[in-house]
């Protein structure tokens, strides 16, 4: 009985580095793609939200009105780093995502 290669094992070696190329350029579209998505995070029961763009730069910060306490300025630096951190997260999460589908899964060992 013949043993049978996985997928891609069959391949010439001009085929893998295409295929690799291609996997490449995918990422790096995607990864262009990703930085200018918009992510927002919130935080105290929506008190605070961020909204971070996909390159995790901040764009703004807003509070409701009711939680602007000048003798609690420290709850609104935590509430602020709290929203940014949940839109970061979200970020991440989609980021991670997107690259999966374009490499099937496979660990890359922080190559992307």
């Amino acid at each position: 009985m013949k043993a049978r290669l996985p997928e891609g094992y069959g391949r010439s070696r001009g085929d893998m580095m295409k295929s690799l190329q291609k996997m490449q350029e995918d990422m790096a579209n995607m990864q262009a793609e990703l930085a200018e998505r918009e992510y927002a995070g919130s935080a105290g029961g929506g008190m605070a939200s961020a909204v971070v763009k996909g390159d995790f730069s901040v764009l703004r910060v807003d509070f409701k009105p009711e939680v602007v306490d000048p003798d609690d300025a420290q709850l609104l630096g935590d509430l602020a780093a709290a929203a940014v951190n949940e839109a970061i997260r979200l970020a991440r999460e989609d980021s991670a995502a997107e690259m999966d589908k374009i490499t099937g899964g496979m660990d890359l060992g922080g190559l992307v």
